[in-house]
């Protein structure tokens, strides 16, 4: 019995030693592969922020500005969001916002109140000479930061195309429980570690390497950039932050006077989910209380950019004439 436990322990102080060496193994990968990847050619205008920067991408001409604004964990927006915002750039002027943390922008570690992204974006918008007033186009969580815009600065929103947002009362309905928030800071960690590099379907989107409206060389600098950024503190500090971050915007009036165009994303396999339908009627509660809002079905999952550019740019276009 004691030959026994003896052997068991060295085959666990065995197995622990052999996870250890993986473990720095990727660490020490994952940072040199960093060091040779931050070479590549950054795109955009950096706005200073006290030694830190946020990276605008603009592109085109136009009498109006559409502000593409990613959803959460888009690691690199200029590069994942191109396929949808090229169709704007032939008779309009596009910029695309990188949040702290996100594509060229620095990582700020700071705790991602709504007030702080939204006056980052606003300084980052101006300083790159973009001018209000914006039609913005927000994907996902960014829902949460286009429509307290439209709350608290509704001059300078002419619109929104809303790409499968989550609602600002949805993340409060919804709060995060306590098994999520636990889940969320661990794939922070395992990301600090590099282990993401073990799982790159999960660190960038496939889809966006299988289509061709990057280029080779841009789809290596996609990938870095999730490399790169993957699941980072800011984008951590994002997502636990969703709750207070939708109260603030549930706590203020309805932006009436702003038109609001929600695409609504449903996946065949999705279709007649209880997730979904309830979706769509928040989408349409929401609507109706607007002087002008309107809620439209595209078929797709809810990276609907992706999937239907063409459409959601017809779409647009029709909804703001």
């Amino acid at each position: 019995m004691e030959k026994m436990l003896k052997v068991s322990k060295n085959l666990f102080f065995t197995f622990i030693a052999i996870i250890l060496f993986v473990a720095i193994a990727v660490f020490i990968y994952h940072n040199y592969q960093k060091g040779k990847e931050s070479s590549l050619i950054s795109e955009g205008i950096s706005v200073d922020f006290n030694n830190k920067k946020i990276n605008v991408y603009t592109e085109g001409s136009g009498k109006d500005t559409f502000v593409f604004m990613s959803g959460s964990g888009i690691a690199a927006p200029v590069y994942e969001l191109k396929g949808l915002y090229s169709k704007f750039t032939k008779e309009n002027k596009i910029a695309v916002i990188e949040r702290a943390g996100y594509g060229n922008s620095d990582v700020f570690h700071d705790d991602r109140d709504i007030d702080t992204i939204l006056e980052q974006s606003r300084k980052s918008l101006m300083g790159s000479g973009n001018k209000p007033p914006y039609i913005l186009v927000p994907h996902s969580v960014s829902g949460i930061e286009a429509i307290y815009w439209a709350q608290k600065y509704p001059s300078e929103v002419k619109g929104i195309i809303a790409l499968d947002i989550g609602l600002p009362h949805q993340y409060v309905t919804h709060k995060m429980g306590l098994v999520d928030s636990l889940t969320v800071r661990g794939v922070n960690i395992l990301t600090k570690m590099g282990l993401h590099r073990l799982v790159p379907s999960a660190t960038y989107n496939p889809e966006v390497i299988r289509q061709s409206f990057l280029t080779d060389y841009e789809k290596e600098m996609y990938k870095a950039l999730s490399y790169k950024q993957f699941f980072n503190d800011d984008m951590e500090q994002e997502i636990l932050q969703s709750y207070n971050n939708g109260k603030k915007s549930v706590n203020l009036p309805v932006p009436k006077e702003t038109p609001i165009l929600f695409l609504d994303a449903i996946a065949d396999e999705n279709k007649n989910s209880t997730y979904t339908k309830q979706k769509n009627q928040d989408y349409e509660e929401f609507a109706e209380k607007l002087l002008k809002g309107d809620v439209i079905k595209l078929k797709g999952t809810h990276s609907i950019y992706l999937y239907e550019p063409d459409e959601i740019y017809d779409l647009a276009m029709e909804f703001i004439k």
